[in-house]
């Protein structure tokens, strides 16, 4: 063994090969033997070296896809012998309707809300198991429960936490709701109450609660397309008021965040599209984190344009605007979790910009009802010169043939 680099032997006999390669194939035996001799071999054991799985393709980190498309996540390995490429949700079971094609990809025919979430792609084989991991975003969709939702008892109240789920792509409001645990309700079945919370908070104080009656709390999220599924059922009892003569507890510090919305949002017209600029928030007690910027297009409902503009920008060009179309922009502000009231609202009209293009040469000129009315005006003209043009024409033949007849008259005796 000691021509051997990296190999050894431990006091119990067995053989440690620190670098298996191709000097540690072939067939082993082992001798015991003391003062007295030995009772023989052990049995013959062969020693193989095989590969355990490498991925040759691996899944990106994200993938962001709209529901109801086709998404594929490719994931490929090797090793000997061959590997077995297998997927699965975290926390489901099963794959959530998704396929694996005959490359090993998982493929989302169509993308559907429940695939959303952390996907595993494991390559095993006789030797070892390997594993990586994507997360998959369904856009377009309502936002998702949120999770982790704990509730602090407080003096006749109760704060409520909770880490937000996926949007769905869209920006989303929480709402609190609660209710009392009756023993015996008036009713038979309670009311809930529900509190709005704040834009961009992920937390809630509710006050003015009974004290020692348990209470029952849930969390609703919501965006543009709908509601969200409510949170898990949290129970809590709040405190009373303490009946020793301890004194009590200084209220805890209330840190208030400061975050004044953008300044100074105006627009101007390029080559290349419209420039808006704008001045950081004058008040901001945490670091600021980014921009979103929103519009709206003929007065209809606000979408977020862009959601990961830097903190250090304050500027940004908004290509491909329609012809002919009035929009409105306005700018927020991020600072960690907070988010900052709407700036001021400026206006951008298309109308009669040359670097937007036009679907014909006429509508470049008048609007599509304007020139209708001047076509219709035209056709209308144009019949009634006819018209009028035929008329003079048989007055004026009417008129010669009268006086033919009155020449006739005279000249006869």
């Amino acid at each position: 063994l000691s021509q051997l680099p990296g190999w050894s032997m431990r006091p119990d006999g067995s053989i440690v090969i620190a670098t298996g390669n191709d000097d540690a194939l072939g067939v082993y035996a082992c001798t015991p033997y003391n003062s007295y001799g030995t009772a023989g071999e052990s049995q013959p054991t062969r020693v193989l070296l095989k590969d355990p799985p490498a991925f040759t393709v691996r899944p990106k980190e994200e993938y962001f896809q709209e529901v109801g498309r086709e998404l594929v996540i490719p994931c490929a390995a090797h090793g000997d012998p061959p590997p077995t490429i297998t997927w699965t949700k975290v926390g489901s079971a099963g794959r959530s309707g998704a396929q694996v094609d005959r490359n090993s990809s998982l493929v989302f025919r169509p993308l559907v809300k429940e695939q959303h979430g952390v996907w595993e792609c494991a390559a095993t084989n006789q030797v070892a198991s390997v594993s990586t991991a994507t997360s998959v975003h369904v856009l377009g969709t309502s936002p998702h429960a949120v999770t982790n939702v704990s509730v602090l008892p407080l003096l006749l109240a109760a704060n409520i936490s909770w880490e937000p789920g996926f949007d769905g792509g869209y920006f989303q409001r929480f709402s609190v709701w609660y209710t009392p645990l009756v023993k015996h309700p008036p009713r038979a079945h309670h009311d809930w109450v529900s509190l709005s919370v704040p834009v961009g908070a992920q937390h809630l104080l509710v006050e003015n609660l009974q004290p020692d009656m348990s209470y029952q709390f849930s969390v609703l999220t919501q965006n543009k397309l709908g509601s969200g599924p409510f949170s898990q059922i949290v129970t809590s009892v709040p405190r009373g008021f303490p009946v020793t003569t301890v004194p009590p507890e200084p209220p805890a510090m209330t840190v208030r965040v400061f975050l004044s919305p953008p300044q100074a949002l105006t627009a101007n017209e390029t080559a290349r599209g419209v420039l808006l600029r704008w001045e950081p928030p004058a008040q901001f007690s945490v670091a600021l984190s980014g921009y979103a910027l929103e519009l709206r297009q003929d007065k209809g409902g606000w979408e977020v344009l862009d959601r990961s503009i830097p903190s250090t920008k304050t500027q940004v060009l908004v290509p491909g605007l329609i012809k002919d179309a009035f929009y409105e922009f306005r700018l927020v502000a991020f600072a960690g979790s907070y988010i900052s009231d709407p700036s001021n609202t400026v206006n951008v009209s298309t109308a009669g910009m040359e670097v937007y293009p036009s679907r014909t040469q006429l509508p470049e000129l008048l609007p599509q009802p304007v020139l209708a009315g001047v076509i219709g005006g035209i056709c209308f003209l144009s019949v009634a010169v006819i018209f009028s043009t035929m008329a003079a024409c048989i007055m004026n033949r009417r008129r010669a043939a009268r006086v033919q007849k009155r020449r006739q008259g005279r000249s006869q005796p």
